[in-house]
């Protein structure tokens, strides 16, 4: 039988619904892989008396220090530095190679701005760590979305279609996914109907038709109109989107499959997959967080480990 991955497991913001997932999900998930819990025992067990459970006998953690008072549904800078703190320690553990990826939960960006952390989300951060242009990518396995601009205003996406950074973006999603076809979709209503409604399409259009000549074949399609682009006919046609903006491609998505979803870090060389949800201050602590996105945020981080390996 094949040795388990060891996966590094960030437990996010404490004052959010991350701690109770990691708990209600040890039995299923130290089935598939050994996990590593970047936390200290203190915050370990006042969570975990919140919940009114027991941390389990094989609850195998990596120390993180810092202690506070964790008050359910708080944004709070305390909340924000140790969810950061536990980051990169799942970080540092992937980078020195003493586990095979990192999962990481939610954490709350304002948490992080209060504590002084110019980040505004994992993905931003490890493009700095790394210096790498990361690709943010969320799904599951009946549909992946692809963000080219992520957390910006949407005042300032049309100033980011250029023909080149694109070309650079589709390339690297087609090596770091080897997937085929991948729909590109187009930044105005109607895909601009032909520069009537907009015409950053030209560009779109350019950088497909070029990133295509460079593989020597069709890997993308577009732009596409992106209001067809979630309806059930296309979505048996193409598998995976490239949105040009965080809420084009994120917005349908969640509406179809917010519990499964998962986000997949592209481009980095560690592997780094999260949870497809947010911190869910509303229920923390109440023992109504679903497992879902976890469980296969654990799975994809083994299946690109191997992948990366060359295993398959």
């Amino acid at each position: 039988m094949p040795t388990l991955k060891r996966i590094a497991i960030s437990v996010g913001d404490l004052n959010g619904v991350g701690f109770e997932i990691i708990l209600k999900a040890h039995n299923t998930i130290k089935q598939l892989c050994n996990p590593l819990y970047c936390i200290n025992y203190t915050m370990a067990h006042q969570a975990a008396n919140l919940l009114h459970t027991q941390i389990p006998n094989d609850f195998q953690i990596f120390n993180v220090s810092g202690e506070f008072v964790i008050e359910a549904g708080k944004v709070s800078a305390q909340s924000g530095q140790y969810s950061y703190d536990s980051f990169i320690a799942a970080v540092e553990l992937a980078k020195n190679n003493h586990v095979d990826a990192i999962v990481t939960l939610p954490i709350h960006k304002e948490a992080w701005m209060m504590a002084g952390i110019h980040y505004v989300g994992h993905t931003d951060a490890l493009r700095d760590i790394f210096q790498s242009d990361a690709i943010m990518m969320l799904g599951c396995n009946k549909l992946y979305v692809a963000l080219y601009t992520e957390h910006i205003p949407l005042r300032e996406v049309a100033k980011y279609i250029q023909i080149d950074p694109l070309v650079s973006f589709l390339l690297q999603l087609h090596q770091t996914t080897e997937h085929t076809p991948i729909a590109v979709l187009g930044l105005n209503p109607h895909a601009g109907d032909h520069g009537v409604l907009g015409n950053e399409e030209r560009f779109i259009e350019a950088a497909i038709q070029r990133a295509n000549e460079t593989l020597g074949q069709e890997v993308f399609i577009g732009p596409i109109v992106p209001d067809i682009a979630f309806t059930p006919h296309f979505r048996e046609r193409y598998s995976m989107i490239a949105a040009m903006y965080h809420d084009q491609g994120l917005a349908p998505l969640k509406a179809l499959y917010f519990d499964e979803g998962i986000n997949i870090s592209l481009g980095l060389p560690i592997i780094r997959t999260s949870v497809d949800h947010g911190t869910a201050f509303d229920i923390a602590y109440q023992n109504k967080a679903s497992l879902l996105s976890y469980n296969n945020a654990i799975s994809a981080a083994i299946t690109f480990n191997m992948r990366k390996k060359g295993a398959f």
